[in-house]
């Protein structure tokens, strides 16, 4: 009889964890790739930020989302072999972007860039002065001297690129992406508990009700 109940104990248990489980798991696995994609540096443009072969969590942003600052994933048709690729937003629409050959201001106000790799800029670079398209962006790498950015398209637009061909935001914290694939691991785990308990529930039972009944005589 305890047998039996254990084993109805541990059914009804099961029952709670595989739903949860796979709740806790679809949620947060799915929340992860709908919102979050891995990515690989493939280039030296945007050292010494992010090096070659580095992995990174892109955030997926609408183009209003964007600010400058922002190291974007973007495509841009008829560029980079319709690959994406990683660059800095200097400039959003409407933006005035200037650069002297080194230092760059927008709306005529000096952009601090520490990230930028000076030691392996050339003595001089071309002096620009653009105005960004609305629904645009003006982008540059952070290794100057290794990048083929907004810079060498200016006929183009000013060298812009659409805002919506942003596939996504590297993000500095990972704490979310992490959170959400954590979650995600969890619900796996409840999920296969809670199976181990059902089979182990049921083969108590099963156990209980074919032991053999053992009578004595009075």
């Amino acid at each position: 009889m305890r047998q039996r109940t254990a084993g109805f104990r541990l059914r009804v248990t099961a029952r709670a964890l595989v739903p949860l489980g796979l709740v806790l798991a679809a949620g947060g696995i799915g929340y992860f790739f709908v919102n979050y994609q891995g990515i690989t540096v493939s280039g030296g443009a945007m050292e010494p930020t992010y090096r070659m072969g580095e992995r990174l969590v892109a955030e997926r942003v609408g183009a209003g989302g964007i600010r400058r600052g922002d190291v974007v994933l973007v495509r841009v048709p008829g560029r980079y072999g319709d690959l994406p690729v990683l660059q800095r937003v200097i400039g959003t629409g409407g933006d005035h972007v200037v650069s002297d050959g080194d230092r760059v201001t927008v709306n005529g106000k000096p952009v601090a860039e520490p990230y930028v790799r000076r030691d392996a800029m050339p003595p001089a670079l071309d002096p620009y002065d653009v105005r960004v398209p609305d629904g645009r962006l003006f982008l540059l790498g952070d290794n100057r001297g290794n990048a083929n950015d907004s810079r060498f398209f200016l006929d183009e637009r000013s060298g812009s690129v659409e805002a919506s061909g942003v596939l996504g935001r590297v993000r500095k914290d990972f704490t979310a992406p992490a959170a959400t694939l954590a979650l995600g691991a969890l619900g796996g785990v409840l999920t296969l508990t809670g199976f181990g308990l059902w089979i182990a529930g049921y083969a108590a039972g099963r156990s209980a009700a074919t032991r053999p009944v053992v009578t004595g005589r009075w």
